[in-house]
């Protein structure tokens, strides 16, 4: 099976819902959030965790940038979107197939970069925590 690696930035609360899954999910949308979009390279990424995060009190002051293996036939039904520059391209799942896209995930996800902004306060959970600290600021 072929796959391709996409990331997702995260604030702290949707961190700490992945590690309740094991690492091998991504919670559901709220009720506000129609779309899921992961992004399809680390440096978007980046720029979303960085630029929007840290400043942000419903992410925890916080960015991490998560990737994960998809299988990529699965993935190929979606059409990529560019929503600005050239590294801003990004998957628009619909909220209602998360499951099913969750479902095609190979291996489990994982934490990439962690970013934080002066408000930021670690969980307290102590092998998240751990995680968390040995990808700072990478």
């Amino acid at each position: 099976m072929k796959t391709k690696t996409l990331y997702r930035p995260v604030g702290l609360k949707e961190l700490e819902l992945i590690h309740h899954s094991n690492w091998k999910q991504f919670p559901p949308r709220l009720n506000w959030q129609p779309i899921f979009y992961p992004v399809m390279n680390e440096a978007y990424a980046i720029e979303i965790a960085t630029k929007w995060n840290l400043d942000d009190e419903g992410s925890g002051y916080s960015g991490f940038v998560t990737a994960f293996d998809m299988n990529a036939e699965f993935i190929s039904k979606y059409k990529i979107e560019n929503v600005g520059g050239p590294i801003h391209n990004e998957l628009w799942v619909p909220a209602e197939e998360l499951e099913e896209f969750n479902d095609h995930i190979v291996g489990e996800i994982r934490i990439t970069k962690a970013y934080f902004g002066k408000k930021y306060v670690h969980p307290e959970n102590e092998e998240l925590k751990r995680m968390i600290r040995t990808h700072e600021n990478k």
